[in-house]
């Protein structure tokens, strides 16, 4: 096995491209938690919006219309787990299990009825994101061609995080949201609708799974396969559980499993059977977990003996 140059400027590239989809969710993911709503359906939301954008790339032969079509999607499903889990007050881990399980088995069936295929979708009629090159800052040595030829939706997800930050701690919309998840009946007497709060916190969730979706589907590849997503919405579960709802921190463990997801592929090029590549990203997801819980036993305990 060749070990030499396993580490280049294309793996970097190939970190930023894995890292893209499980940051979309993940911010959504980290809007839902402060607003006291755990959405582990992040993972179907994705898969709903992958399906999406490329039937609707397909039938439209507009890229643009197939994340408009992911987007709404996704959302439409979103506003299902708003439903059940605001209005009914159901248990939203429940209902966020149950929609997993829906978006697999619906993708399936709609792949067999809508393109007459099983397993994976490919036609030159589905049109991808193009790359959107930056003159001048994508040819600077390293970093350039790693953060400066994304598609757009590449370029959002890393303008998002910090954005999300500011909004969450630095303006009342962000104030009013935490109150809502912290202490959602000391928000509604100070005028704050809890509901309202979590409703719009649900549905863009469901936009930006349905734009992870659309980015895995059509930007990373351009195809649609059964249950593509892998496990990538569960990955950006375990990322805002890792960073605590933290906008920088959610950032850095995506880092990490994109690092994680990008060296498997290249250790797999290398010879390493697929077995053990493919399980990279979800054994660092068990270690960082182990990890996190230690260090919150630690914490917890310091505290408690003052």
């Amino acid at each position: 096995m060749d070990w030499s140059g396993l580490v280049d400027g294309a793996l970097f590239a190939s970190v930023v491209r894995a890292l893209i989809p499980v940051l979309l969710a993940a911010m959504g993911g980290l809007v839902c938690d402060r607003a006291g709503v755990f959405n582990v359906a992040l993972e179907g939301l994705m898969l709903i919006g992958c399906f999406a954008a490329v039937a609707g790339s397909y039938y439209s032969g507009s890229a643009l219309v197939g994340v408009l079509v992911a987007v709404v999607c996704a959302t439409l499903l979103a506003a299902v787990l708003a439903y059940g889990s605001v209005s009914r007050k159901a248990d939203p881990i429940v209902l966020g299990v149950a929609l997993n399980i829906f978006a697999v088995g619906v993708t399936g069936f709609l792949l067999v009825a809508l393109f007459d295929v099983r397993g994976v979708f490919q036609s030159p009629e589905i049109v991808g994101l193009p790359r959107v090159r930056i003159p001048g800052l994508a040819d600077l040595p390293g970093i350039g061609p790693v953060l400066f030829d994304l598609s757009l939706l590449g370029y959002l997800a890393l303008v998002l995080v910090p954005v999300v930050h500011v909004l969450l701690f630095r303006f009342p919309l962000g104030l009013r949201l935490r109150g809502v998840g912290e202490r959602p009946q000391a928000a509604s007497t100070l005028g704050v609708n809890p509901t309202a709060y979590q409703y719009g916190a649900v549905l863009a969730s469901g936009v930006l799974c349905g734009l992870a979706g659309a980015q895995l589907a059509l930007g990373n590849v351009v195809q649609f396969a059964e249950n593509m997503t892998a496990g990538r919405g569960w990955i950006a579960v375990v990322a805002v559980m890792l960073a605590r709802a933290n906008p920088l921190g959610t950032l850095a463990a995506c880092v990490l499993f994109g690092f994680a997801e990008a060296f498997g592929f290249r250790l797999q090029g290398n010879g390493l059977p697929a077995q053990i590549t493919d399980a990279a990203p979800y054994v660092v997801t068990l270690i960082a977990l182990l990890i996190a819980r230690r260090h919150f036993s630690r914490t917890v305990a310091t505290a408690a003996t003052g």
